[in-house]
């Protein structure tokens, strides 16, 4: 089940209808990344290669070779104890995925009282998650989210974690369309069942 986050807030379904898959489960066709993303048994798992490390390697990110504006996301992921990883939105150069898109964190932050805008659910540089929903490491966690305009809505393992005007917040004046990208911070992070609905 998916929601919208219309402009006076209130929260509508949307159907199951016209999502198409992002991934095949078979290869990176329709993906772009220099990184050492390996695809196996329908997921997509990206093994850090001896010597890599940081974040800012960013031709390293798996990346869409399409840009998107509005859409609902469906993903699922998991990581190792200590994983980090996101899922960046909107990105309009693949120089800096920072500065020209935003990101939703993905991090070993299970059991975290109360997380920032840093752990995992948080929106980099804008917003906590209203709550953990994080699961353990090991675990698969599944994002839904929902872009249409500025307004971002965003699940994460059914649970409601964020409903935003992003025009109000610290990342306004980002690009309204832009490529969709997974992080490489040089840890093992795991990807599987990506669709998108193009709205």
């Amino acid at each position: 089940m998916y929601a919208r986050y219309d402009t006076d807030t209130e929260i509508t379904e949307f159907s199951e209808k016209g999502f198409v898959q992002l991934f095949n489960g078979k290869n990176l066709e329709g993906w772009q990344t220099t990184g050492n993303w390996q695809v196996k048994d329908g997921v997509i798992t990206l093994y850090p290669r001896e010597g890599e490390t940081g974040w800012q390697r960013y031709d390293a990110y798996l990346t869409t070779e399409k840009k998107y504006g509005n859409f609902v996301l469906d993903v699922e992921f998991k990581f190792v104890e200590e994983g980090n990883s996101g899922v960046f939105l909107r990105v309009g150069d693949l120089e800096d995925h920072v500065v020209s898109g935003f990101e939703i964190q993905i991090l070993d932050t299970h059991g975290l009282n109360k997380p920032g805008h840093h752990d995992g659910g948080g929106i980099i540089r804008t917003a906590a998650p209203l709550k953990n929903m994080m699961n353990p490491a090991h675990e698969w966690n599944r994002y839904q989210i929902i872009l249409i305009d500025s307004h971002l809505v965003v699940y994460l393992n059914g649970g409601l974690i964020h409903a935003l005007d992003l025009s109000k917040t610290a990342i306004r004046g980002r690009p309204m369309v832009g490529y969709i990208s997974f992080q490489d911070e040089a840890k093992v992070v795991s990807y599987r069942n990506i669709r998108i609905k193009e709205l």
